[in-house]
């Protein structure tokens, strides 16, 4: 079975991401988090604030 030579394929704009610090993020501090719940239980978004509990428990960031 032959393959074919396909042409290089090379990025015309730089990386999003050049340039940036990667790895991983600080925790969230606990105010943070509290107030993050409070706008989401003002706002009567329940399902939101189910997720954002549930990732928060499973320490997700």
């Amino acid at each position: 079975m032959q393959t074919a030579n396909l042409p290089v394929i090379r990025a015309c704009r730089s990386a999003w991401n050049k340039g940036r610090i990667v790895g991983q993020k600080r925790p969230l501090l606990t105010k943070h988090v509290w107030a993050i719940r409070v706008r989401l239980e003002i706002a009567a978004k329940m399902r939101q604030l189910a997720i954002f509990n549930l990732v928060i428990d499973s320490k997700l960031r």
